[in-house]
């Protein structure tokens, strides 16, 4: 991951992050992340998460891929991307990638987790992949010990089971450190709290996961 320095001075600050008080560690360098969202759009849900990473100090960015306001139900938001295209989204994820650092962790959300297993392809020093309600990434685009991992829920909607199982394989034998969590009675995009798929405590259980992966990358 790409490392920044805090402001000046030791210790911790407390700081307010969504109507939460939080303590920021300003000796703890920081990572770059990248967080693509779902096919619903950039929703309000997609900024919160990113809120809990930057209050654990990560330096997150949140492109907007369709650049239209984000939408109520998963059939308006295959149809929005069936007028945007896929090929326009992945350009504006690229465009967003210009920015940042070759060592920014890829993360996404369903949709996301797929424009973030096509982006490691062309950001092989990526410091890692972080894969939220779907799979992404093939294994001709892994590196040797590239850290994948996998939150999904038990069975997932639209990842039947055999195909993430040989996925999995897949990209382990490829050389990737990956592992999948796996939430059983969730709905497919559970982190979410505004749609019907939310579990709480599986949204609990997978943020302190995630942020445990990205302390490590």
């Amino acid at each position: 991951m790409s490392r920044t320095r805090g402001p000046t001075g030791a210790g911790r600050t407390a700081a307010r992050r969504c109507g939460v008080v939080v303590a920021v560690r300003h000796d703890v360098p920081m990572g770059h992340v990248v967080l693509f969202h779902s096919v619903y759009g950039l929703r309000p849900a997609v900024s919160a998460a990113a809120d809990r990473l930057r209050a654990a100090g990560h330096l997150v960015a949140v492109p907007d891929l369709y650049g239209q306001p984000p939408v109520d139900t998963v059939e308006e938001g295959f149809a929005l991307l069936d007028r945007i295209g896929q090929e326009t989204v992945l350009d504006r994820a690229r465009a967003a990638l210009d920015r940042l650092p070759p060592d920014t962790v890829l993360a996404g959300f369903s949709m996301g987790a797929g424009v973030a297993g096509a982006m490691l392809a062309e950001r092989r020093d990526t410091a890692g992949l972080l894969l939220l309600h779907g799979t992404g990434g093939s294994p001709a685009a892994v590196r040797p010990g590239l850290p994948i991992a996998l939150h999904l829920a038990d069975p997932d909607q639209y990842d039947p089971p055999e195909e993430v199982d040989t996925w999995q394989r897949e990209m382990t034998a490829a050389g990737a450190d990956l592992v999948v969590h796996r939430y059983p009675g969730a709905g497919h995009l559970f982190t979410d709290p505004t749609v019907p798929d939310h579990d709480p405590v599986a949204t609990d259980l997978t943020w302190d996961r995630a942020l445990a992966f990205l302390a490590r990358t």
